[in-house]
């Protein structure tokens, strides 16, 4: 049961971005999303800056595609990679922002 005058989101749309924050939340893929958001690459120059091999990269660029954050285009043999949902780079903005600083912390600490 829900407040009076509480806007709440959908519960079937916060399931869906539960499952694309999942998707998301694994080391290679917030720097494949790092990478991206500075523009489009292809599958081999992702996977050379990531250090993996190009059929791994192509499985974490699928689940993100298919959770719509990515999409792709193809230019003769290359595969080029870019960010289609805008609201990417602001999460992963505020998720570097905040362990960089809590990293710069500790270590400022020890």
């Amino acid at each position: 049961m829900s407040q009076p005058g509480l806007r709440l989101t959908n519960l079937d749309a916060l399931a869906e971005a539960a499952e694309c924050l999942r998707t998301i939340a694994h080391p290679h893929r917030l720097r494949i999303l790092q990478i991206l958001s500075q523009g489009e690459h292809p599958v081999g120059a992702l996977a050379e800056a990531c250090e993996l091999p190009s059929a791994m990269m192509s499985e974490h660029l699928r689940l993100m595609q298919r959770c719509r954050l990515l999409d792709s285009r193809r230019e003769g043999r290359h595969v080029y990679y870019f960010i289609v949902e805008p609201h990417v780079s602001a999460v992963l903005q505020c998720v570097v922002k905040h362990f960089d600083t809590a990293r710069k912390t500790t270590a400022a600490t020890q």
